[in-house]
């Protein structure tokens, strides 16, 4: 379980540790009673100033934008759009360029809110498994009374079925709890 605070993520019980130094969010991961740490993995925050974000702002709205009218709705040059874009790839921040589907058109009927239960510490081991399973589109690890959660999509009851079965039919996870969404409200992650 992890606890959110302003620059800090610490844990309840022992899984996964985060905190703010240099401008830098250093993960870590520990054992129960143990006290050697080890250092997982390193991530850089990454500060934008406000052409970057309209930069960002504009990609956002549509990738397809050239970087000529990046610059002209910026109101910057086009080599500074492509250096701010270039150095923006290097440090991670933007990852590629992709659409947005509607899935109930492809025919992805059910989407699904799952809260998973993991035992005896093995949370990383399980989403390891959890993210191979067809129609799983986002794994997060929680605080509250279960250890992750999990939106899916699926075309049928019959492979919502699958998916449940598969599930639990992972060693270390003790117990679900599976909401079948009514209606999308919002779901957008184009945030900035």
């Amino acid at each position: 379980m992890l606890c959110y605070l302003t620059g800090l993520i610490f844990v309840s019980g022992g899984t996964i540790n985060f905190y703010k130094h240099n401008r830098m969010n250093i993960k870590r991961t520990f054992q129960k009673n143990d006290v050697h740490w080890k250092n997982v993995q390193e991530i850089h925050v990454v500060e934008l100033n406000e052409i970057d974000t309209k930069i960002l702002k504009a990609l956002l709205e549509d990738a397809r934008f050239s970087s000529r009218q990046i610059a002209k709705n910026v109101g910057v040059s086009v080599g500074t759009v492509l250096s701010r874009i270039k150095k923006m790839e290097d440090e991670g921040l933007i990852r590629g360029y992709s659409v947005i589907l509607d899935h109930e058109k492809l025919g992805y009927q059910l989407t699904v809110v799952t809260e998973i239960t993991v035992a005896k510490g093995r949370l990383v081991e399980t989403e390891v498994e959890i993210v191979k399973i067809p129609g799983v589109c986002s794994v997060y690890d929680v605080t509250g009374l279960t250890d992750a959660v999990i939106i899916a999509k699926f075309k049928s009851r019959e492979d919502l079925g699958a998916f449940t079965k598969n599930l639990l039919a992972l060693p270390y996870v003790e117990r679900t709890n599976t909401h079948v969404v009514l209606n999308t409200v919002k779901e957008n992650f184009r945030l900035i």
